[in-house]
């Protein structure tokens, strides 16, 4: 019998299309849909996109909650949990996502697991972020729920101290628990590490272009292939054993003191794996959810 897989995701992105293009190959069965054009019933226990019940489908493959992270997206993630409860697999499960929306609750999980991760304190008094500048001499304040470095920002303890307040009290105005992160001197790349199933498929790296301080893709960075030491693969094993992810990727950088773990991505980058690994990660990703659907 066809298996029926929706894809939540954004229509029309790359990502999302491209992974429900290798489920529709296989099953002849094809819906992606926006977690924005769902709705829920909870008397009568239905998840409905249109007339589809998402309840009496065999699995939903969840590719982007949404476009931007806001706490928003952690209550798109509980209605999965509907479908969950009527037998519906959902890729990966919404406990986990919802464990890695929220940077600060990542990163907790992955302190508490022994990862090594840059100097990073959680604070909402300004002064005492302010003190934090000074012993981190510069520090990337980030939202906790952003992604590809939206909304973060360097603040440098060369500036006098009354600018450096303005500068803290402009990110605080909109993220009132502020997330204070060491500045690295890294080498102008860091890693995405992909796992699939719990497997390492493969390391991709983002080369900076240019002088921004990230590597992302939207600042310009370009995706190429890395081979890390089988240490590195076993710390980044580790870190994404912590979420039991059915796919992600693990952002890692190498410093003079060894590697460091930035975050476990609660989505995965299939774009990195094609350009950076040459992997169809698209494609290993439907054959995966289709064997588990079939257990």
């Amino acid at each position: 019998m066809t298996k029926k897989i929706a894809v939540i995701g954004i229509p029309g992105k790359w990502s999302t299309e491209v992974l429900a293009d290798a489920l529709e190959e296989r099953t002849g069965f094809r819906l992606v849909l926006d977690m924005a054009d769902v709705h829920a019933d909870l008397e009568s226990n239905t998840m409905w996109a249109g007339d589809v019940n998402l309840c009496e489908l065999d699995g939903l493959a969840v590719k982007k909650i949404s476009q931007v992270y806001s706490p928003n997206t952690l209550d798109r993630i509980e209605l999965l949990r509907l479908a969950e409860n009527a037998g519906v697999r959902v890729f990966s499960r919404a406990e986990t996502i919802i464990r890695m929306i929220d940077r600060l609750s990542c990163t907790v999980t992955l302190r508490n697991g022994g990862i090594p991760m840059p100097k990073t304190c959680i604070c909402e008094d300004p002064q005492v972020a302010l003190q934090i500048v000074k012993d981190y001499g510069e520090a990337v304040f980030k939202p906790l729920y952003s992604t590809k470095a939206r909304g973060m920002c360097i603040i440098s303890a060369d500036n006098d101290e009354a600018d450096i307040l303005k500068e803290i009290e402009a990110f605080k105005a909109d993220n009132q628990v502020m997330y204070i992160q060491q500045k690295l001197d890294l080498p102008g790349r860091d890693y995405g590490m992909v796992f699939l199933g719990g497997e390492y498929l493969g390391t991709y790296a983002r080369v900076s272009q240019s002088d921004s301080w990230n590597t992302t893709i939207n600042s310009g960075g370009k995706y190429a292939l890395h081979e890390p030491p089988q240490s590195t693969i076993d710390l980044a094993s580790k870190a994404q054993q912590l979420f039991s992810m059915d796919f992600t990727t693990v952002d890692v950088a190498d410093t003079d003191d060894g590697p460091i773990v930035f975050e476990v991505s609660a989505f995965g980058g299939f774009k990195g794996a094609k350009e950076g690994i040459g992997i169809d990660a698209a494609a290993l990703y439907a054959d995966y959810i289709l064997g588990e659907v079939a257990k």
